[in-house]
């Protein structure tokens, strides 16, 4: 399995349909993302004549012949094709599994010639775990085919790739903090929505001519159209970012995130950050008691950040608040705590700072 940039390099190669591939496996749960490479490849596909495009969707029921009898059917206008398989859920079922695996062996037994294949067929599927990618139906996709991984950015690289966007249309922001300001102000903005971000990037384009971009028009044109999720929140109050962490909690709160469910996060998050100082300091390997409680991607970095910054007689300052707007959040009476549990909420992250 391939990431993004290894698909980019597969681009720019294809100077004719022999070097198409007759299978392509795209994953990912970053939709813009996962649209644009699609768009990308199918519009280079789409000059070398695969200009009939057929699109399934596997749900309950779904006839599984069709993705077998796909590569086999020939288009009635003599037109290459291109078909793709929608599997929402990335599981297949056991009968879709074997479906999978056959359609992967006749692709593999195909003799194609100099033209390139007749067909290519496109399967998207989300975000796949471990044990997935490691199930006997996506070894053979992946083998038969090219299976490429669309990574979601990390929060980090989100200026970054404002400023690839902008570029893109030929603009740019300022140089020096004025410019680092802008990119941080658009971030902060669209955070979670790369959908919206991309919009909002081109909105800009259309509002301003090509060129630098000042601070002051960018704040004035940009929407907060940020999403956030609770693995967010408890990262943030990880990291001790209080600004973003605060930001979090109100756009939580307006798109009526449950109290409760929050809480809960957070409190799982602090007991494991109370359990990990205990353990360390006995002497014991950090970096396996970090597997043996399942922390990976980037909390595995913010937990050895989190325990060398807080001190003790906080953290456990920090669990005793939290218990109490958990009560509190319940309806039970919870003494010497903000009226409002997402006050209390911001007590918390200021604990970890």
């Amino acid at each position: 399995m391939v990431k993004s940039d290894a698909l980019q390099v597969h681009l720019k190669s294809l100077h004719s349909a022999a070097a198409l591939k007759p299978l392509y496996v795209f994953s990912g749960d970053e939709p813009l993302l996962m649209m644009e490479a699609m768009d990308q490849l199918r519009a280079t596909a789409k000059t070398m004549g695969f200009t009939e495009r057929e699109v399934l969707l596997q749900e309950r029921g779904f006839d599984w012949s069709a993705l077998l009898s796909s590569g086999q059917t020939m288009s009635l206008f003599g037109d290459k094709r291109w078909v793709e398989l929608r599997i929402p859920t990335g599981k297949p079922g056991r009968d879709g599994a074997d479906a999978l695996k056959q359609f992967a062996a006749q692709i593999e037994s195909q003799d194609i010639g100099q033209d390139g294949p007749d067909t290519i067929v496109c399967i998207i599927l989300p975000k796949l775990d471990g044990k997935t990618k490691t199930s006997g139906w996506f070894i053979a996709l992946d083998e038969a085919g090219m299976a490429i991984q669309l990574d979601s950015l990390d929060r980090t690289q989100l200026p970054q790739w404002i400023a690839g966007r902008l570029k893109k249309q030929g603009q740019e922001v300022e140089s020096g903090p004025n410019g680092h300001r802008a990119l941080s102000f658009i971030s902060e903005q669209v955070e979670g929505n790369l959908i919206a971000a991309h919009q909002e990037i081109q909105k800009l384009g259309l509002l301003h001519p090509s060129g630098v971009l000042t601070e002051e028009q960018i704040r004035s044109a940009i929407l907060k159209v940020a999403r956030y999720n609770v693995f967010e929140l408890t990262e943030a109050m990880l990291a001790g970012d209080l600004p973003r962490l605060n930001r979090m909690l109100d756009g939580l709160k307006g798109e009526g995130e449950p109290l409760v469910l929050i809480l809960w996060s957070v409190t799982e998050e602090l007991r494991i950050l109370s359990k990990l100082k205990v353990a360390s300091d006995a002497g014991e390997s950090l970096q396996q008691l970090m597997r043996a409680n399942r922390i990976w991607g980037n909390k595995e970095r913010l937990y050895p950040m989190a325990l060398k910054r807080v001190q003790p007689l906080k953290l456990r300052r920090a669990i005793q608040l939290a218990a109490g707007l958990d009560r509190q959040a319940k309806g039970l009476y919870a003494a010497e705590l903000p009226a409002n549990p997402w006050d209390g909420l911001r007590l918390v992250g200021n604990l970890l700072r």
